[in-house]
Formats: structure tokens, C-alpha cells, sequence
């Protein structure tokens, strides 16, 4: 069975605070099965957009994990807003996390998967 979306943004909220970053829900999008985006913002102003990792990214031995990919990165956070507004055009139900992970790497605190 897998884990509700609430639970498993309310688990990555509590990583990135115990890491001793920041992270806020920008958008609540369905609490059983929305689909999330972390947009990532470090200290020196440069921003990343990380979205759901493409079907054949699973593994058959873990199908319930979720993974993801980068979608964007840069200084510019207007362009990744705007894939963002895209998205929630598409989709009403997904969920926008922010977060500012501090020291840690944010592939430690997603399992991001490479193209």
C-alpha cells in the first residue's frame, strides 16, 4: 500500500527541518494521491525545480517509492514558476513544496533519479 501524499510532504517537511533547512507548502494539492514538485531554493539565490521521475525510473521491487527528477535549474525562479502554473493548469491536485535545505544535498533528502 502506498503512502498518502500528505503524509509522505509531512515526512519530507520534517527531514529538511532536522537537516536544519526550511520548507513550506506552497500549494495543497490532493492528500491520497497528488503529485509533487520540490522547488529547491539555496542561500546564494540559485533555484531547482524537481518533479515526479518518469515511469520507467521505477523499480519493479520497490513500485510505491517515489522518485524524482530535475526539471529546471538556474537563477531565474520566474521561468520555473511558470513551468509550475503550467502544471497546476494541467493538473489542479498537485502539490508545490518549497524547501531550503541548508547543508544537506537535496538528493539526500529526495531519491532523484537522472534522465
Amino acid at each position: 500500500m502506498r503512502v498518502t501524499t500528505d503524509l509522505w510532504v509531512s515526512a519530507l517537511l520534517r527531514r529538511v527541518f532536522g537537516a536544519g533547512g526550511f520548507a513550506a507548502v506552497v500549494k495543497r494539492g490532493a492528500t491520497e494521491a497528488g503529485t509533487v514538485f520540490v522547488l529547491s531554493r539555496g542561500r546564494l539565490g540559485e533555484v531547482s525545480l524537481f518533479g515526479p521521475a518518469p515511469q520507467t525510473s521505477y523499480d519493479s521491487a520497490k513500485p510505491d517509492d517515489r522518485f524524482f527528477t530535475l526539471l529546471g535549474s538556474g537563477e531565474d525562479a520566474s521561468v520555473l514558476d511558470a513551468r509550475l502554473e503550467r502544471e497546476k493548469k494541467f493538473d489542479p491536485d498537485i502539490w508545490v513544496v518549497e524547501i531550503e535545505a541548508g547543508s544537506v544535498p537535496v538528493e539526500e533528502l529526495l531519491s532523484v533519479k537522472m534522465p
